[in-house]
């Protein structure tokens, strides 16, 4: 319930939390009494008018694994509108050590298909569509009618495909991917505004820039429980994944040593990963010359971020080889729940979204997220 200047906008009155529950209710019209029922914990949580855009969403996910499982939950039990699963791979005995979705019977059937009837179940109100075609072969328009694209455990050059064509409908678009270990959150919402809620301050709000990505664009007032709250309108601006991916460590790191020692391997190691893809074509296996290519690229990624030399630890390399192509039920697990988490706070346009990559090193449980951008223009 958004109030004008003066605090009111003719709403029903709200003299607390579930008052306000109340009054918002009333005012959606298309939200049913069984729905009001079964989303109750979450319309508290973060109110009707983002259950509302949940629940007319079309969402996108490629690729059903472990990871896509744990997507896949979290959104259809959140009470979205539409998922369309595209997988044209069938299902083999490593799919059933970490994906809950299927079971021994389904092996040699599509992934696709095997998973859509327990997903089905968690929510019958979700709209499910299963396409088993593959998604490499998929032209621009396909991606226009998804009001996000959410593309796992792909190879570069097709996550930058993707983008590419979800950037034309301008639509938000997501990449994940997990070895073992190791993984991670990638965001391209290309503009994004968003609206946070905070106790009013006695510092008038000034519309400006507060980073190189983030502005602050507006600001309106609301009377909540007896208290002015503000609700702060900030833009993010994204970059494509294949421009992020080649993309350097912002000022604050490069002109800081000890930043720079702090930043994880993963993110020298994922780069020559994708590179190493994009050279032969597949993961690197434990062949000698495997081996020595991908140490090679990984040194030069180390190099080109601009870290020392000496946090590029042959232990490491060691440990991300070991873990590629391996699936770990508590990994997908943590990348799913945020990525999905990230997606409902867009789709309500509340809270900041992931800015722009999250790596989580399951060794150190650590997810350190880096903005990743081309340019950082000079502030005004």
């Amino acid at each position: 319930m958004v109030a004008t200047q003066n605090g009111t906008n003719g709403a029903l009155p709200a003299e607390d939390a579930a008052g306000e529950t109340i009054a918002s209710v009333a005012q959606a019209q298309t939200i049913s009494a069984d729905e009001i029922a079964l989303y109750d914990r979450q319309i508290r949580l973060w109110g009707v008018k983002a259950q509302e855009k949940l629940r007319t969403a079309n969402i996108l996910l490629i690729t059903i694994k472990a990871l896509a499982n744990e997507i896949a939950k979290n959104l259809v039990l959140a009470g979205i509108g539409s998922l369309t699963i595209v997988d044209h791979e069938v299902v083999g005995e490593d799919d059933l050590c970490s994906q809950f979705f299927i079971s021994d019977s389904d092996v040699g059937k599509n992934r696709a298909e095997a998973a859509a009837p327990r997903i089905r179940k968690l929510n019958p109100r979700v709209a499910l569509h299963v396409d088993i075609e593959d998604i490499r072969v998929k032209p621009p328009a396909f991606f226009a009618p998804y009001d996000i694209v959410i593309a796992t455990e792909l190879d570069m050059e097709t996550l930058s495909t993707i983008n590419a064509s979800a950037r034309v409908s301008n639509r938000p678009f997501y990449a994940s991917g997990c070895h073992g270990f190791y993984g991670y959150i990638f965001a391209d919402l290309i503009t994004h505004d968003y609206v946070i809620e905070r106790e009013k301050s006695n510092i008038a709000t000034v519309l400006k820039a507060e980073s190189t990505t983030r502005s602050i664009i507006g600001s309106s007032m609301k009377t909540e429980n007896g208290k002015k709250v503000e609700m702060v309108t900030k833009r993010e601006l994204y970059s494509p994944i294949i421009l992020a991916n080649t993309s350097p460590l912002p000022p604050e790191y490069l002109n800081d040593r000890r930043k720079l020692r702090q930043v994880t391997p993963l993110l020298t190691c994922l780069r020559a990963l994708w590179e190493f893809q994009k050279i032969s074509g597949a993961l690197p296996t434990h062949s000698h010359a495997d081996l020595q290519l991908f140490t090679t690229l990984a040194t030069e990624k180390h190099k080109e971020l601009q870290l020392p030399a000496e946090t590029l630890k042959s232990e490491f390399l060691r440990s991300f080889l070991q873990n590629l192509g391996s699936e770990l039920s508590p990994v997908g697990a943590f990348l799913g729940g945020q990525l999905a988490q990230d997606v409902i706070n867009v789709l309500g346009q509340r809270e900041q979204p992931l800015q722009n990559f999250l790596l989580f090193d399951g060794d150190d449980s650590k997810g350190p997220v880096y903005a990743l951008h081309p340019i950082y223009p000079t502030l005004v």
